[in-house]
């Protein structure tokens, strides 16, 4: 079973560096730095919401519909990712969007952001 993968250190959400692939066939390991596909710096949610949004054809009212919410919801969460791909963020601002989707996706408590935040 394979987890989700994230670029986001789970302890303090700094940027994570792929630095081995292993291929399961034959047990070949390569290590080396890796660069990351960009859809790889969306959170986990973000990429659920992306492939569900390709899925839909690029329906928003279709996604509205899927996600149960309005359609002003569904504009505004794809907005963030077209945010997220495009931009070239300052790695401290990286981080603070990082640790605040975890609070928006329930991963740690608005308290434990608050201390990751002011560290």
């Amino acid at each position: 079973m394979m987890s989700e993968l994230s670029t986001r250190c789970p302890y303090c959400f700094a940027k994570m560096a792929v630095r081995a692939l292993f291929c399961r066939g034959c047990s070949t390991e390569i290590k080396s730095d890796f660069a990351t596909p960009r859809f790889l710096e969306l959170s986990p949610e973000q990429q659920r919401f992306a492939v569900e949004f390709i899925l839909a054809s690029g329906s928003l009212k279709e996604m509205a519909k899927i996600l149960d919410v309005s359609y002003p919801t569904v504009r505004a969460r794809l907005d963030r990712i077209i945010e997220c791909l495009k931009s070239e963020k300052a790695p401290e601002d990286e981080r603070r969007a990082a640790i605040l989707d975890a609070v928006e996706e329930k991963k740690i408590s608005s308290s434990e952001a608050s201390r990751l935040l002011s560290e």
